[in-house]
Order: structure tokens, then C-alpha cells, then sequence
């Protein structure tokens, strides 16, 4: 009988099952893992976000607006403010919350006019927060309280105002509807006086009201911008804007521009444009023009006014001296065109360098060019005047004043292009060179001031909404613009102008206690289609006034003046005139010790 089998499994098949029941456990464990790490992603990484889903019918984020900082000018011995933040109230509508937009449409419009079409169209839209309308009165904001409508409300807006009406309207811009500084120095430093929002997160009611004290609430304060202080002077600037309209209404031109700053500091003290507008009411302005800052925006050739500042790199470079005479023979031939000067300078004959500015004579600063390219206008010539234009006068450089809309000058290159010697010959006396009034100003002031470049500036401080003050204090752009006898010849030479042609701009007398010094210029206006109309000019003057040392530097623009005569001396002389008298009796000018 055969030996009987055992009954009992394979160890092999033993094996395999536990090896199963150990994948099974480890399936589990990886799938409870993962069931524990989304629980713990939903429940602590994102629970703010499900929490805020889960409150979408009453939550709602706010931005709290800031309060833009004031801008601020001085007044004599006082600082007065001339920007300042009116609070209006802005209409809002939550659209989850209406019922019947037709009939809330219609409710809003009684109280704050407009179109009831528009007003339900935004309140259709699919937002949380629809604006329904700007600058609403604190009575009528009460009035669409008193409705009680679901979804409807208004919240506080801050809205600039200018007390002070058109004054300074270009230097300072406006804020336009969006909030946003534009021109002048509401878009220079917007970045500044707009402050920084807050944050309002607010559960709301069954009508969209927040309930401001519920603990879910998240509030962060806004933070104020910074306040302003102008080196302005808002007495002097009213001053200026009427001689500035006086003055050409006289002239019978439609536009011009004025400034007068510190040539011991660069501080702006007035800046004046016309036509001008009130920056409360920038909407209404129908040509955008008016918002420039001519002064800083828009160079001109400014013609004969260069001529100090030609005869000043001469001198400096010893190319010749303040004794200097030479033999002009009342034209000269550069590349084949002719240089002449106006018919009262007399024709050829023996004349001196101070004759130069006295009869603004463009032959002489064509001389003067020449005697820095050694008698004849070259290479050499050509590279040391541009040195000077430059790198002393820092022609073809924003001056970097707090203008939104500065632009820099164009000057011609000394070694390439053609024609380059008639190119720089009209360049000493102020043609074929586009500066603006205020570099001409600060140029003129580096020069008569003793020789240091002050960058234009019209912010004296600011202060920062906790109070801290910064002082913005003189900056040196450029030292040794010129030397120190230079600077007294051209101050001495510029004040035998004034003497020589008192009675041409109007002055009743020349005092003698003051320093009084100016230069006139009348240039011809380029024509597009190439080279310059043979009736039409703009008139510029640079001058100052002082005493034992210069106070006040001013300039004067007058674009195509309608009166006859030279421009510069029968439009901008008068005005230039007026604005030193005005200064002289009304703003402490110093007169001379001795």
C-alpha cells in the first residue's frame, strides 16, 4: 500500500498572502497620509481663504483712502497752505444687494442728478463695488442714507482744492479724478503726498452696511502723505502773475512766462506762466497747453541774452580781457552766410567788449568766438564754447527742479554735422540753441553769483505724516563755473545795459544804490519748413538786482509780442522793469553799504 500525502499548503503560497496583507496596510497608511495632509493644507494653509468663501454673501474688502499731504508756501515770515483736501463723499452700489435697480436708479438721480440709464447699468454689473458717482455733498450723502436701499451707499473721498485760486497753477498741477497728481509737483512727488491706503475688511448687514465693530474686522490705518513746503513766495508770485498779464497785454502777445529765484541758493521764489487756469476746475480747460510749465517745458532760441554768458567764457579763458577792443567791421562771413547787427548799433567802427552787450552786438560775439579758437572760428573754437555751454552752464541738462514736465536743451555738436562754424557763431548770440527761461536763469545766477551752480528747486522741506521734518538744503551741481573776476565784469558790464537803455524799458530812473543789471533779446522764431520767419520774434530778458551782492535773478519771456520794435527791449525790457521796481519796494531788497 503506498505511503499517504500530507495535507497541509505550500509554504510558497503562505508567503505571497502576507506579503498582500502588507501592501493592503501600507495602501492604507499612504491614503489616511494623505487624507491627514489635505485636511491639514484646508484646515490651517488655506483656512482664511475658506473661512472668507464661506462669509461671500456679507464679506467684503475695503481700502481706506489717505489723506494727501497739503502743499504749503511761504507768506513773508509765515508758511501758509495753498493745496489743501476737501472731503466730498463718492456714491457706491453693491449689486448683489438691489432689488430693483430701475427703481433705485431713479431714487439715486432726484438727489444727485445724472443719467438713471447709467446709474442701472451699474448697478447690473458683476462686482462687488460699482461707483456711482464722485464728489457727492455731505447733504446729499445724507439724503441717499435716508432712502435706506439695500446696496447703496456713500463713503467720505478727499478731493484737492486750491484756496488760492489760478496762483502758481502750473508749478503746483492738480489730482486728477482717479487720484492721480498730474503736471507740476502734485505728479512730481505723487508717490509722496498720496500717503499709503489702509485696509477695512468688514462683515456687512442683510443691506450691505459694514458692521464696523464685528470682531472679524481687519483694520491697518492709512498713513498720511507728506506735507510740502515751496520756496514759493505767495505774495511775489501774485505780483508776478499781474505784471507778468499787465505786461503782455501791453505787448499784445498771448503768451509769456517770468521767474525769479535765488541765484545764492537755487530756490525758486516765483515762476509765472500765461495763459494760466484754476487746478480746481482742470476739466474745464479746453486747450491742455495751459497746463505747462512753460518755464521748464518749453525752450526757445532766447537770442541776445546769451551774450553775458559768450563773453563770460571768454573772459574766462583769457581769450580776452574786460579792456578788450577790437575793430568790428559790422558783418562777417561764416560758411557762406553773413552775420550782421541791427541798424542802432552804428556799422563798423572801433568797439570795445563791454560795447558788446551795451549794443548787443552780434558781430562782436561772433569776435568773441574767434578769439577763443585763437582769431578764427575752428575746431578749437567751437569745443571750448561748448565746454562751457555744457559743462559750466549745464546747457543740454535738466537742471532737475521738481517739475514733472522739465526738459532738457538742445546744443549742437562741435565736431560733427555741417556748417558747424556758422552753427556756433549764431550760438553766441542765442540762436541756433534752445535753452529754457529757468536754465538761462540758473546760468545767469552761477555766473553773477560768483561762480557756483545751485540746482533750481522749489521744495524748502518736507514733513512726513509723524512729523519728522527733512529740510532740502542748497545743492552745488557745478563750482567754478566761472572765476570770481569774471563774474564781477559781467555784473558790472550788465548794469551798464541797464544804464545805457533805462528809458527804452520804461524805468522812470536807475537807483543808484542798487545793483540793476540786465540783457534783452529778440530772436528770430525758426520756421518749420527751414530757416527763420522775417516777422515773427520772441522777446526774452535776464537780469538781477541787489545790492552789496545779487538777490534776485529774473527772466522774462514774451512770445510774438504785436507791438513794434525789438522784442526783447520793447516787450520783456518793461516787464523786467516793473518786476525789479515791484521787488525794490515790496520785498527787502538791500541797497548798497557804500
Amino acid at each position: 500500500m503506498p505511503p499517504q500525502q500530507s495535507q497541509s499548503k505550500p509554504a510558497g503560497k503562505s508567503a505571497n498572502a502576507l506579503l498582500r496583507a502588507k501592501m493592503w496596510y501600507v495602501i492604507l497608511l499612504v491614503i489616511c497620509a494623505i487624507f491627514l495632509v489635505r485636511l491639514f493644507y484646508l484646515q490651517v494653509i488655506r483656512h482664511e481663504y475658506y473661512r472668507t468663501t464661506a462669509l461671500q454673501g456679507q464679506f467684503k474688502e475695503y481700502e481706506i483712502p489717505p489723506e494727501r499731504g497739503i502743499i504749503e508756501a511761504h507768506n513773508g515770515n509765515q508758511v501758509i497752505p495753498i493745496v489743501l483736501n476737501e472731503t466730498k463723499y463718492t456714491l457706491f452700489a453693491d449689486p448683489k444687494f438691489i432689488e430693483n435697480s430701475a427703481d433705485a436708479s431713479t431714487q439715486v438721480q432726484k438727489i444727485v442728478g445724472g443719467d438713471v440709464s447709467e446709474y442701472e447699468k451699474l448697478m447690473k454689473l458683476d462686482t462687488r463695488y460699482a461707483i456711482l458717482k464722485k464728489k457727492l455733498t455731505k447733504a446729499q450723502s445724507e439724503d441717499i442714507e435716508k432712502l435706506e436701499l439695500k446696496g447703496i451707499g456713500t463713503r467720505k473721498a478727499s478731493y484737492r482744492t486750491y484756496p488760492q485760486g489760478s496762483l502758481a497753477a502750473q508749478v503746483l498741477g492738480f489730482v486728477n479724478d482717479e487720484g492721480q497728481g498730474t503736471y507740476g509737483i502734485e505728479q512730481y512727488f505723487d508717490d509722496r503726498l498720496k500717503g499709503k491706503p489702509g485696509e477695512l475688511k468688514a462683515i456687512t448687514d442683510a443691506r450691505g452696511v459694514p458692521l464696523v465693530a464685528n470682531d472679524d474686522n481687519v483694520v491697518k490705518n492709512p498713513e498720511q502723505g507728506q506735507r510740502v513746503v515751496l520756496t514759493i513766495d505767495v505774495s511775489m508770485q501774485k505780483y508776478l502773475e499781474d505784471l507778468l498779464k499787465k505786461g503782455l497785454d501791453r505787448a499784445r502777445s498771448k503768451t509769456g512766462s517770468a521767474l525769479i529765484m535765488d541765484p545764492e541758493t537755487g530756490a525758486i521764489k516765483a515762476m509765472a506762466n500765461f495763459p494760466t487756469y484754476n487746478p480746481s476746475e482742470f476739466a474745464e480747460v479746453k486747450d491742455a497747453r495751459a497746463f505747462n510749465n512753460a518755464t521748464v517745458s518749453e525752450p526757445l532760441e532766447v537770442g541776445s541774452v546769451m551774450k553775458p554768458l559768450t563773453l563770460a567764457a571768454a573772459l574766462d579763458q583769457g581769450a580776452v580781457t574786460k579792456n578788450s577792443s577790437y575793430a568790428d567791421p559790422g558783418r562777417f562771413e561764416v560758411d557762406d552766410a553773413i552775420i550782421t547787427n541791427v541798424a542802432e548799433a552804428g556799422g563798423p567802427g572801433h568797439k570795445t567788449v563791454r560795447d558788446i552787450l551795451e549794443q548787443s552786438l552780434n558781430t562782436g560775439a561772433t569776435w568773441l568766438l574767434m578769439q577763443m579758437g585763437g582769431g578764427k572760428i575752428n575746431e578749437t573754437a567751437r569745443v571750448k564754447w561748448h565746454t562751457y555751454m555744457t559743462d559750466h552752464y549745464r546747457f543740454g541738462k535738466k537742471t532737475g527742479i521738481e517739475q514733472s514736465q522739465e526738459v532738457s536743451s538742445s546744443v549742437p555738436d562741435p565736431k560733427d554735422g555741417y556748417g558747424l562754424n556758422i552753427k556756433f557763431a549764431n550760438t553766441a548770440f542765442g540762436q541756433g540753441i534752445s535753452n529754457t527761461p529757468l536754465q538761462m536763469g540758473a546760468a545767469l545766477s552761477s555766473v553773477v553769483n560768483g561762480g557756483t551752480y545751485y540746482r533750481p528747486r522749489l521744495i524748502d522741506k518736507t514733513i512726513d505724516h509723524d512729523g519728522t521734518e527733512t529740510i532740502i538744503k542748497p545743492e552745488v551741481l557745478k563750482q567754478n563755473v566761472v572765476k570770481p573776476e569774471t563774474s564781477k565784469t559781467i555784473t558790472e558790464f550788465m548794469q551798464g545795459v541797464v544804464r545805457r537803455n533805462y528809458l527804452v524799458y520804461g524805468m522812470k530812473q536807475v537807483r543808484p544804490q542798487y545793483k540793476i543789471g540786465g540783457k534783452t533779446g529778440t530772436a528770430q522764431i525758426a520756421n518749420p519748413a527751414g530757416g527763420y520767419y522775417d516777422d515773427k520774434f520772441n522777446g526774452t530778458f535776464t537780469g538781477f538786482i541787489g545790492g552789496d551782492k545779487i538777490q534776485y535773478v529774473i527772466v522774462i519771456r514774451v512770445n510774438e509780442p504785436g507791438i513794434a520794435g525789438y522784442a526783447g527791449s520793447k516787450a520783456a525790457g518793461p516787464i523786467f522793469a516793473d518786476v525789479s521796481e515791484m521787488l525794490i519796494n515790496n520785498f527787502n531788497v538791500l541797497p548798497k553799504s557804500r
